[in-house]
């Protein structure tokens, strides 16, 4: 399959970052396509929905950013109180990006990390976001807060045990994960991929693993990830709670799909999560998959997504 035929990249200045994205072409005279905002998660970057996007391409308007401090995007280093990493900054990142692309209203899906993104997005922007998807996640809040030392929970913690290690104080976590050894990096990072349910790394083209590991196993890229979960353990908590205490929730129709071989649903339920945080009409489903859904099952994801998006 052609590796992103059909699409171009730009580099945006936005919100303070460089935010690099891959669209759709358009041709002149185009008949308008509904846009569709695809946002990754960790430890990858926009390429994980190279072959989700052939299939979507002839039906949406694409937009695949990398997120801050992930891919070929930013990664200045974080804030004292990582704000520049909290879910609403990063929110604000691919908004502009809409922004500068012209797109008013859109849908958005978001895998693992993107899903939290565009969790917060949809509730800071809500005119602007006419359905969302999420990918593999329960909402945030509900995931720390459900956590203890007793089973279940016990599964949770060591299967998410990055949540905990990586938003230790720096640079301890980014010594541990790789940062002034590549190989080190390269090692976590494919225990990280093969992981989750995956059963190792063959759902993976080549050419995207190299992208992966080009973009993730350096220094720079170590140290924006853990502010990410930095801030998801800080800033992102209070933004949750302020939400809710003010009975803010997602206002669009949510579509939830989860891995089968994946760890959330065996510990919590995510369709009941969703539908306590939404008032809109909340639809989901398993998929034969672990937690990398949209690489590992390409075909099946588009089609949910066209599906529920058309």
């Amino acid at each position: 399959m052609t590796w992103f035929d059909g699409f171009e990249s730009r580099s945006f200045e936005v919100n303070g970052a460089c935010i690099e994205a891959r669209f759709s072409r358009v041709t002149p005279g185009e008949v308008q396509r509904p846009a569709l905002l695809l946002l990754h998660g960790f430890p990858q970057s926009h390429v994980m929905w190279h072959r989700v996007a052939q299939h979507l391409s002839a039906h949406f308007f694409l937009v695949m950013p990398d997120l801050r401090g992930y891919g070929d995007s930013s990664k200045t280093a974080g804030l004292p109180d990582h704000s520049n990493y909290s879910k609403r900054n990063m929110a604000h990142d691919v908004v502009a990006v809409m922004d500068a692309l012209g797109v008013g209203s859109f849908n958005v899906c978001g895998h693992d990390r993107g899903g939290r993104v565009a969790h917060r997005l949809a509730l800071d922007y809500a005119p602007r976001v006419q359905k969302l998807c999420v990918i593999d996640i329960a909402p945030t809040l509900d995931m720390y807060d459900g956590t203890s030392m007793t089973q279940p929970y016990m599964e949770f913690a060591r299967a998410y045990y990055h949540w905990f290690h990586m938003l230790q104080p720096a640079p301890l976590p980014e010594i541990m994960m790789g940062a002034n050894h590549p190989e080190t990096a390269r090692a976590y990072l494919h225990a990280k991929l093969g992981g989750w349910g995956s059963a190792g790394l063959g759902y993976i083209e080549p050419q995207a693993l190299a992208e992966y590991e080009r973009c993730f196993c350096n220094a720079e890229a170590l140290h924006t990830a853990c502010e990410d979960y930095r801030a998801s353990a800080g800033l992102d908590l209070a933004h949750d709670r302020e939400s809710r205490a003010h009975g803010d929730k997602v206002r669009c129709d949510m579509l939830v799909l989860w891995g089968e071989r994946g760890v959330v649903h065996r510990l919590f339920d995510p369709m009941a999560l969703w539908q306590a945080q939404c008032s809109g009409l909340v639809t989901g489903q398993a998929m034969p998959a672990g937690h990398f859904i949209p690489e590992e099952q390409p075909e099946a994801t588009a089609g949910a997504l066209r599906q529920f998006f058309s």
